[in-house]
């Protein structure tokens, strides 16, 4: 190949291209539009809800979701987690090849031309850039909006510790962190569904429904031990980032498991694109 071809190559689709085609999407604009009024909801839900119902020396994320503006953050992050969070990782990384094909803009891009395997690089870059938009977008909204309703006060969590805002603040960075990583198997997942069909609503709700599947089994103890090779049997492993001392013993697991998972459903996706027939 030429240096001028090579340089063409190199040239083409260029990421702020790409970037500014995903932001300008639909579905881009509702799912982080989404984002940031969840907190608004949540804000409504609390003001019309009534008293607690906790027995006296129970307390839960839910009832400790007023203490603060830095508790209500966390009650956020706690309710979208396992679902919403999901679906727009999925939505953004599951959606990105398949909606090319759906448009019949596929093989148009790909004689323009541009390789397989920077027009898959270009897509993912931009993919996971949207979903850790909306992983640091809801807490920040969150945070904001839980300031100007409850006020600042210390971290606490229900089993009666407290932070105070400052290392509230860099633990919940860990929590962020966290998510980032282990949410990195659904982004996989759902790119690689993307790469093996030309229906977005297929490559997105086959990955929605592949965790769910997940997270039933995780829930069926009878399973014991193997339970702990689900890509979601660590789902939930950043609360232990909430206390004083962060423990990081399942968080290790579960960002290598979500690692794992990833490399595979990664190299599934490349070696599905690179050897498909573009027919879209």
């Amino acid at each position: 190949m030429s240096t001028a071809s090579t340089e063409k190559d190199r040239k083409a689709l260029p990421l702020e291209v790409e970037i500014i085609r995903q932001a300008r999407r639909r579905r881009t604009v509702f799912s982080l539009g989404f984002l940031v009024l969840l907190p608004l909801i949540l804000v409504g839900a609390f003001s019309l809800a009534g008293p607690s119902n906790a027995q006296p020396g129970q307390t839960n994320l839910v009832d400790l979701g007023t203490a603060g503006a830095v508790n209500f953050m966390i009650f956020a992050i706690f309710s979208s987690v396992s679902f919403l969070l999901v679906v727009i990782v999925a939505l953004f990384c599951g959606d990105t090849i398949a909606s090319e094909a759906s448009w019949s803009s596929l093989r148009y891009l790909l004689v323009t031309p541009i390789p397989r395997s920077r027009l898959l690089r270009q897509k993912l870059i931009v993919a996971l850039g949207l979903s850790a938009a909306a992983l640091v977008l809801l807490p920040t909204v969150a945070l904001l909006c839980g300031w100007a309703v409850f006020g600042w006060a210390p971290a606490r969590s229900p089993l009666g510790t407290s932070l105070a805002t400052g290392p509230a603040l860099a633990h919940l960075a860990i929590v962020i962190g966290y998510l980032a990583l282990s949410l990195l198997f659904v982004a996989a997942l759902g790119f690689a569904l993307s790469t093996h069909t030309d229906t977005p609503l297929g490559a997105v709700g086959g990955t929605v429904m592949l965790v769910i599947l997940s997270n039933i089994l995780d829930s069926v103890t009878a399973l014991g031990g193997a339970r702990a090779f689900l890509p979601t049997h660590y789902s939930y492993a950043w609360l232990d980032a909430l206390s004083p001392t962060v423990s990081w013993d399942a968080m290790t697991r579960g960002i290598f498991s979500s690692l794992a998972y990833s490399l595979v459903f990664f190299a599934l996706a490349w070696r599905r694109f690179l050897r498909k027939d573009i027919t879209s």
